[in-house]
């Protein structure tokens, strides 16, 4: 997941840098509002990365065996 939102960051960088070369002051104001969503994203998803998973005492499904006949 993080290397699409790291796509998707490269994308409105590009698209921020043609708004601001076309004087589009409203998309650069709206761009930088989802880079900062974007941003608040990556550090969620890079936290729940380090989190480690937690065991619930589950039983795993036990793969049947099949015998073969003759």
């Amino acid at each position: 997941m993080l290397l699409q939102l790291d796509e998707i960051e490269d994308d409105l960088l590009a698209r921020r840098t043609r708004a601001q070369h076309e004087a589009w002051l409203g998309e650069v104001e709206g761009i930088d509002l989802t880079l900062t969503f974007l941003q608040q994203k990556q550090q969620e998803t890079e936290r729940l990365a380090r989190v480690a998973p937690v065991e619930l005492g589950m039983q795993s499904p036990q793969p049947t065996s099949v015998t073969k006949r003759e």
